[in-house]
């Protein structure tokens, strides 16, 4: 069984809890990859998608839980070597 994480008082107490083996805390089994987008978005497109295409996205989009535009973007993103 799990041990509950303490109820930290202090950033002090912060820093040396995480500071231990967190191993008996966690759910390892529970655990999402999680990408953050650094870079602003500055440009807009405009694109036209099949409709069937364009409700394939979303469902796959939903099914990831994330938003269908940044679905697309990621798609994109993944396709290109060395982007930047």
């Amino acid at each position: 069984m799990n041990k509950k994480v303490p109820k930290l008082k202090s950033d002090k107490e912060a820093e040396d809890f995480l500071e231990k083996d967190l191993t008996d805390y966690m759910h390892l089994e529970k655990f999402q990859k999680v990408s953050f987008e650094f870079q602003p978005k500055t440009k807009k497109v405009n694109i036209r998608f099949p409709e069937k295409l364009l409700d394939a996205v979303r469902k796959e989009a939903k099914r990831q839980g994330i938003p269908y535009q940044k679905f697309i973007r990621q798609a994109v993103e993944h396709s290109l070597p060395d982007r930047q």
